[in-house]
């Protein structure tokens, strides 16, 4: 990965919903998930609403990943977004390697946005074989590994995207915060306690060994913090980048 200089690539904040115990999910199963659970839970449903209001609110330009994208489709046709509930000014970057996505589920996301920039690792993924019929998709491809910093910078000086909202899972924020490619960090913090150790969290990837390790930790510096309604809690960080350790 090349090294990174925050000046030529996009500025980035980290967007999530977290229960107070730090959760993104409801549990380890793909079948269960935050947007679709938290909603019917008496005492975290009545002030769900201000999430998704903090969102609208978020920049013109987000990354998500294919599998997020994946659990959120729409189990029967007429379940599908009506285009009153498109955002044709907003673009979206969906990281998507396995592939997660079918070419039915790219050109719906499309549909949706202002321009899909699909970045992927996997020369057959199906999304190749549609950007002439949809005008509105680009295919990154990165056929050794996706290199987020190249990314980043590619998104600022190629397609003029200065701000980016990540709102990706614990794997893939791990990599970008750990790589120092993530600004700044803005939660939702909903009163709900979720546990279990295999729930996705904030920042999930690999467990630090050694005292080495230690230098990939990230220290925050605490710019907002906002009581919302309902026992909600907004807060919003820089990330210190720099980590400095004090000898034994």
């Amino acid at each position: 990965m090349q090294k990174d200089n925050a000046h030529d690539r996009s500025e980035t904040t980290l967007f999530l919903l977290v229960s107070a115990d730090g959760k993104i999910s409801s549990g380890e199963s793909d079948a269960l998930d935050a947007d679709r659970d938290w909603k019917r839970i008496h005492g975290v449903k009545e002030g769900l609403g201000q999430y998704y209001e903090v969102e609208q609110t978020t920049d013109l330009f987000s990354m998500i990943t294919g599998r997020i994208l994946a659990k959120l489709r729409p189990d029967k046709p007429e379940d599908q977004p009506e285009p009153a509930d498109a955002a044709p000014f907003l673009s979206s970057i969906v990281v998507d390697s396995k592939p997660w996505l079918t070419p039915e589920d790219v050109r719906r996301v499309a549909r949706q946005l202002k321009h899909l920039y699909l970045v992927t690792g996997n020369a057959d993924h199906p999304a190749f074989a549609m950007q002439d019929e949809t005008d509105n998709l680009t295919v990154l491809h990165y056929p050794d590994g996706i290199d987020f910093t190249d990314l980043f910078r590619k998104m600022k000086q190629d397609y003029g995207a200065d701000r980016i909202t990540i709102q990706s899972g614990g794997t893939l924020n791990a990599t970008l915060v750990r790589a120092g490619l993530v600004d700044h960090v803005l939660l939702v913090v909903a009163p709900l306690l979720v546990g279990g150790r295999a729930t996705p969290t904030l920042i999930d990837g690999p467990s630090f060994q050694t005292e080495a390790d230690l230098l990939g930790l990230k220290a925050l510096k605490l710019t907002k913090c906002e009581t919302l309604g309902d026992s909600y809690v907004r807060l919003e960080y820089d990330i210190i980048q720099e980590t400095v350790i004090d000898p034994k």
